[in-house]
């Protein structure tokens, strides 16, 4: 029988043994937490954050040749003696080849195509002014388009702007430009980022039609990368209004009306692999970039070409069921149908925003 002693320490040793695990186990906790607490926290996202109001959807009919009086109608609206004159208003910073996208489809219904642009970035670094260098590229909208330059404000060594702020200042710059390019009452304004394109027969539509609302959100098809990796229909921040004295130009929730299925949104659709690292260090979600390796050339294609998130984070998602659904890589899709008119009609030169081209220069 063995000595009661004995008996006591073989008791006593587990919490001991215990303890040195904990010892083990905790450095490794807090390293994974430090490295991975805004994933973590986006994870359990459903716990801690309520979703917004969700948006009363309108339906949106259309179809080929049939007549702008008919379609009016069938949205409870009525058709116009002559279209509405629309103002189309940008912030822009280097999406050359969505904005060359954008004015190309929507140039025969707009009357104005505003653009402001700063020589800083929203986190306050010094950049070209794109567009201005690149003007010649875009002649062919030259006498419709009103250029404005924001003067920005750059960071002092060390220190970092709040991207928010002078992201805010900006578009509250747009208001003068607008005016400046002769917007009026009763005029139609798009108020969207470059990337996200209202389709033709959606303004189209909406310059034609009376009793459309005064402000209308727009549901745009979201995509990443390029047309081959679509994600949802979540896109909702563009919008169109129809002008008054208190209209203010904004990039955030403005009604609870949506327009179903109006465009496309194409986050982070580059031709060049040192326009995604300008983007991802120069807009309002620059503090995602949380190691110098998410900058590499050679990570950034291959997450491109698996349809990954260049971040390394969760979906933003209020509920678990879409969280997880919506976790791992983008499904690729070959359809090129129901996509911007000029994008087919180009294809060559656009290949690296259709299926197949996710190999970047």
């Amino acid at each position: 029988m063995a000595p009661r002693s004995h008996r006591l320490s073989s008791r006593r040793a587990p919490p001991r043994f215990f303890f040195v695990i904990l010892l083990l186990l905790l450095p490794v906790l807090i390293f994974v937490i430090f490295t991975n607490g805004r994933k973590i926290s986006y994870f359990f996202r459903p716990l801690w954050d309520n979703p917004p109001p969700p948006f009363q959807h309108l339906p949106h009919y259309y179809a080929e040749n049939v007549s702008m009086g008919h379609l009016c109608r069938l949205h409870g609206w009525s058709p116009r003696s002559e279209p509405r004159r629309v103002f189309d208003g940008i912030i822009f910073s280097n999406e050359l080849d969505m904005l060359d996208l954008r004015w190309r489809e929507l140039h025969p219904f707009v009357t104005k195509f505003v653009i402001l642009e700063a020589n800083t970035t929203f986190t306050g670094k010094p950049k070209p002014l794109f567009y201005a260098a690149n003007r010649n590229r875009f002649a062919f909208a030259e006498g419709k388009i009103v250029h404005g330059v924001f003067p920005g404000r750059v960071a002092s060594r060390g220190s970092r702007e709040d991207p928010f702020i002078l992201e805010s200042q900006q578009r509250g710059a747009m208001n003068g430009l607008l005016r400046r390019a002769g917007i009026s009452n009763g005029d139609m304004l798009i108020m969207s980022d470059t990337d996200e394109i209202p389709s033709p027969h959606t303004v189209k539509l909406l310059q034609w039609c009376d009793g459309v609302p005064p402000v209308l959100h727009l549901e745009l098809r979201n995509y990443m990368y390029s047309f081959e990796f679509p994600v949802d229909y979540s896109s909702w921040r563009a919008t169109i209004h129809i002008y008054d004295h208190w209209t203010q130009y904004r990039h955030s929730r403005q009604a609870d009306l949506i327009l179903s299925d109006a465009g496309w949104h194409c986050s982070f659709c580059f031709r060049h692999l040192r326009e995604f690292v300008f983007k991802m260090t120069a807009y309002s979600h620059a503090d995602r970039v949380r190691r110098k390796d998410f900058m590499r050339h050679s990570r950034i294609q291959k997450l491109i070409c698996g349809g990954e998130d260049l971040f390394d984070m969760l979906p933003e998602e209020y509920s678990f069921r879409e969280l997880i659904k919506k976790m791992g890589p983008i499904p690729h899709s070959a359809s090129a149908v129901h996509l911007p008119a000029y994008l087919i009609e180009n294809a060559e030169k656009f290949k690296f925003l259709l299926p197949g081209g996710c190999l970047r220069s």
